[in-house]
């Protein structure tokens, strides 16, 4: 029977028990929990120093205001990427995929970017809304579609990740599958597509780096505009 091309797209069930939550936590027993002693073992000092290097990559946009949101952002990252690049690996299942998911991450965390620009700043928040020197005529249109784009953006979170996700996996998928179907009969051929099926492995792996940092990026340049 031929399976269709999204089937590694379904949420895995066991028994009928969705192991969505399963593969959302398992990821976290992978990190290195930090010792109480002076020195740390190689592993656990790498993981600090890329933390270290990350959180102040996330902060560089952020005033002083918005540092209280690095713990969350940071470890938000570093979740994506990891479920990002667990995806990868034969047999897995890629939760960010799933435009359920990444809605769920996107629009609570922008919903409370809101929330706090009209609670500390209410006046800056909505003259957001308006740019300065926009004419008479204009204002209520450009009103109309200044609000639209602001709750699209929650949306191009979500579907941004999920789009990039679902299409390198595609293209893995189809790729190699053809690497396969020619090796019997032209094997030159199928070389050549396998060298392609790892060179778009790689880029792979960086669009799933790539992917997690942009996602928390947007968000931390959404909180500098209401911080």
């Amino acid at each position: 029977m031929t399976l269709s091309l999204f089937d590694q797209f379904m949420s895995p069930t066991y028994l009928g028990i969705p192991l969505m939550a399963l593969a959302l936590t398992l990821p976290w027993v992978l990190y290195p929990t930090p010792s109480a002693r002076w020195l740390n073992n190689r592993l656990v000092t790498l993981q600090n120093w890329l933390l270290n290097r990350f959180t102040q990559q996330l902060l560089l946009p952020l005033s002083l205001g918005g540092h209280k949101w690095a713990a969350l952002l940071t470890s938000l990252m570093i979740f994506l990427i990891t479920l990002n690049m667990l995806g990868l690996l034969p047999y897995t299942f890629t939760p960010t995929t799933q435009l359920s998911l990444n809605m769920g991450l996107a629009v609570p965390l922008w919903l409370a970017t809101i929330i706090i620009g009209m609670r500390n700043q209410p006046t800056t928040a909505l003259g957001h809304l308006l740019p300065e020197g926009t004419p008479v005529p204009l204002i209520p249109m450009l009103v109309i579609i200044e609000t639209i784009s602001l709750f699209i953006r929650p949306l191009a979170l979500g579907v941004r990740l999920t789009a990039n996700l679902t299409a390198g996996h595609l293209l893995i998928q189809l790729i190699a599958t053809a690497t396969f179907v020619l090796l019997p009969m032209m094997p030159t051929v199928a070389l050549l597509t396998a060298t392609v099926l790892f060179l778009l492995t790689l880029l792979e792996v960086a669009v799933a780096m790539i992917q997690a940092y942009v996602f928390v990026l947007l968000l931390t340049l959404y909180l500098q505009e209401n911080v």
